[in-house]
């Protein structure tokens, strides 16, 4: 029992090694979409692909259908993520890259905290100090991208509102715990990921109609077509899977804390495709990106908390 234990933790662990390869070699590929096209009903467009991906997963489970509490969670649940990527695009021509950073990489003390909050999370100073070393390594890297240029680092009233929308994001794997610890949720990653993309997208397609103009998706090209149905498959339904795959075995805490590898890995494409860029003061961060990761990953099982059932 302890072995399989063990071993469900480490494949978690694993999986979210994986969510962070794909999440980072994401965010250069969506610079290849044609320009002027509306990001709410894009994110939008993305959700429903993979909600629809989702479908063959969860067709047939036992407990795929969510009584009225665990839709009422859900819906909250795809509230947080609607919440994040509509600040996010809002955000994204008012707030400058550095100061995002420097907000989104304390997503994963937040959820910490949250988790605390809510129960779910344990006592533990060393994930405490795993999150900490992570978030100046995460920093060092947003550092390292702006030539070191202090003058972008800014905080005001927009900078408030995208730390809500970090909280938002933050809130996301705590509730799925909860939901998870209170036999709300379904015990089937597949079937929970499914539910929380449906109500996100929705909610974000209600915010894209209402804000944006409907007809600027006649502009999307052949190519652009086949790029979102790659990121709606890869880059939301393969790692929200994962994401809730990880979230049945670990806490908030640690699974979000492989949101630090992401800049690394963003760095690491940046470097295939301008290999001029490559400078020591890279290295600061990324050695303290991937201490933080490589001592996550040797706490093993005891970042997890209790089982709270099977994840699929």
């Amino acid at each position: 029992m302890a072995i399989d234990r063990e071993q469900s933790v480490m494949r978690a662990h694993l999986g979210m090694l994986l969510w962070a390869l794909i999440v980072g070699a994401s965010f250069p590929a969506v610079g290849f979409l044609s320009d002027g096209l509306p990001p709410l009903l894009l994110t939008a467009l993305r959700f429903a692909i993979a909600a629809l991906a989702m479908v063959p997963m969860v067709r047939g489970r036992e407990d795929w259908r969510p009584s009225l509490p665990a839709l009422a969670l859900y819906a909250v649940m795809g509230l947080c993520l609607a919440g994040f990527f509509g600040i996010m695009f809002w955000a994204a021509h008012r707030v400058t890259a550095l100061s995002m950073s420097a907000l989104f990489v304390t997503m994963p003390l937040i959820a910490y905290g949250l988790g605390r909050m809510l129960g779910v999370e344990p006592r533990a100073g060393g994930l405490l100090a795993i999150l900490g070393l992570g978030a100046l390594g995460a920093l060092a890297l947003a550092m390292a991208q702006t030539g070191g240029d202090l003058a972008q680092l800014q905080f005001g009233w927009n900078e408030v509102l995208f730390f809500v929308g970090c909280i938002a994001s933050a809130l996301y794997p705590v509730l799925s715990k909860w939901g998870l610890a209170r036999n709300l949720l379904s015990k089937d990653a597949a079937a929970r990921t499914f539910w929380s993309l449906a109500g996100g997208g929705m909610l974000i397609a209600l915010a894209g109609v209402t804000f944006e103009p409907v007809d600027a998706l006649s502009r999307m090209q052949m190519g652009d077509v086949l790029l979102v149905a790659y990121l709606g498959v890869f880059s939301s339904g393969v790692t929200f899977w994962l994401m809730q795959r990880g979230t049945g075995v670990l806490t908030p805490g640690a699974v979000t804390a492989y949101s630090y590898l992401v800049p690394f890995v963003s760095m690491v494409v940046l470097f295939v495709t301008r290999p001029q860029l490559i400078g020591w003061h890279w290295l600061p961060g990324s050695l303290m990106v991937i201490a933080a990761i490589v001592t996550l990953l040797k706490r093993g099982s005891g970042v997890a908390s209790r089982p709270v059932g099977q994840t699929g």
